[in-house]
């Protein structure tokens, strides 16, 4: 089994940052990958941005150029910097870690950017 829990959300103005973190503990395979998802009220949850253990990285379109992610794995922890956020950010954003088995998720933490 695998823990996934995130930290780092907040309420923040449109323009300012915040950097999230999701730290994984348990039965960590060396092959993951690791990623950051997010759910506004009413929509489905969406790719944000994932990033595999060698450090190949993959963005949506929407937070290219504003948001990085990037991992640590001697602490298996993976964070997501989120720069010049938007109102259309606010979502609850998830860690989701990836391997041969069933996905693992973490609780969730919320994002609220206010214009």
């Amino acid at each position: 089994q695998v823990q996934l829990v995130e930290s780092g959300g907040g309420l923040v103005q449109a323009g300012g940052s915040l950097r999230l973190s999701c730290a994984a503990s348990g039965s960590i395979f060396s092959i993951n990958t690791m990623g950051w998802y997010r759910q506004a009220p009413g929509k489905q949850r969406e790719l944000v941005a994932t990033i595999t253990r060698r450090g190949t990285t993959n963005y949506a379109d929407s937070v290219k150029g504003r948001f990085t992610i990037s991992r640590d794995n001697a602490k298996n922890t993976v964070y997501l910097q989120m720069n010049s956020l938007k109102p259309e950010d606010t979502a609850v954003y998830y860690c989701k870690l990836s391997d041969w088995r069933p996905d693992y998720w973490g609780q969730g933490t919320q994002v609220t950017v206010s214009s």
